[in-house]
């Protein structure tokens, strides 16, 4: 016991956290919370396969610091009253997400992969990317969170929605794209269904290898296998919940002719890569 509590008080005292810049003194409270300056960001620094001009954003990073401080200040916890509705309060954290691998991945560039975030030596025995997402705290609304918690204990246990894995975005190569706009309330609903859509179609997250009678797909599609086989059983409970049958919601026409070829086929999880995704880091085109 005495060496567990030892490790436990060890753990405590070993994460960072990335405080926002300090408040503006003119500052007054909010009657909208806006995420506007995090669609300037992503506007500006995203490019259309969502790569992050990672360099330029270090060189000015204003904009991005002052969403941080927003979020920092408010949240759907802290001020109720700004996120009324349920789309309210998902387009927040999915932004707060977002913004908050932005930041992270700045405090610590130039890298070349979350990787390369080293956890504290005392936890070894912890995966290579727990120094980024673990080790790494962030405020919002007053209350700091680790990309880990946020995204499954505050996301994915607040939100049963299962399109949110292909909206937030983890500063990797791996990961959906990240867009060239912020998510808004009003139209979350499009555009969930729009980025789940560019997810399942895209090649590298859906290959399908006929001779070896394989079914290639992304990791994110078999980590949260649960979440997307409950919604779907909640929304067809007289068809069966599988991976594929989720898939087929999202794929075009063809795409599906061709999974329909493959019926009895493995599926096999492609290797996640962790490369940061940044434009300097992109392989340069024919």
């Amino acid at each position: 016991m005495p060496v567990i509590m030892t490790l436990g008080v060890a753990f405590l005292t070993i994460f960072t956290t990335i405080e926002p810049l300090a408040e503006d003194p003119a500052h007054r409270p909010l009657e909208h919370f806006s995420h506007e300056l995090l669609e300037q960001v992503q506007r500006q620094y995203v490019d259309d396969v969502g790569r992050v001009d990672y360099k330029g954003l270090k060189a000015a990073p204003g904009t991005l610091e002052a969403y941080y401080r927003l979020l920092a200040t408010y949240s759907p916890d802290s001020h109720p009253n700004l996120f009324p509705g349920a789309h309210d309060r998902l387009t927040y954290w999915i932004n707060a997400y977002n913004a908050a691998t932005l930041t992270a991945a700045l405090t610590e560039y130039p890298i070349t992969s979350v990787t390369d975030v080293k956890a504290p030596r005392v936890a070894f025995f912890m995966p290579s990317t727990s120094g980024f997402f673990y080790f790494r705290k962030l405020i919002f609304g007053g209350e700091s969170y680790n990309l880990y918690d946020l995204e499954n204990e505050v996301i994915r246990g607040r939100f049963p929605e299962p399109r949110i894995h292909f909206a937030i975005n983890c500063a990797s190569n791996g990961c959906p794209r990240l867009p060239q706009h912020a998510f808004t309330s009003d139209d979350l609903e499009e555009q969930l269904e729009s980025e789940t859509r560019k997810f399942a179609n895209e090649p590298r997250n859906l290959r399908i290898d006929h001779d070896q009678r394989v079914v290639h797909v992304s990791s994110i599609l078999t980590w949260y296998e649960d979440d997307y086989l409950a919604w779907y059983r909640g929304k067809f409970p007289e068809k069966d919940a599988t991976l594929m049958n989720y898939l087929r919601l999202y794929l075009v026409p063809e795409r599906i002719i061709e999974l329909n070829r493959a019926t009895g086929y493995e599926v096999r999880a492609i290797p996640y890569d962790w490369g940061l995704n940044d434009q300097a880091l992109a392989a340069p085109g024919p």
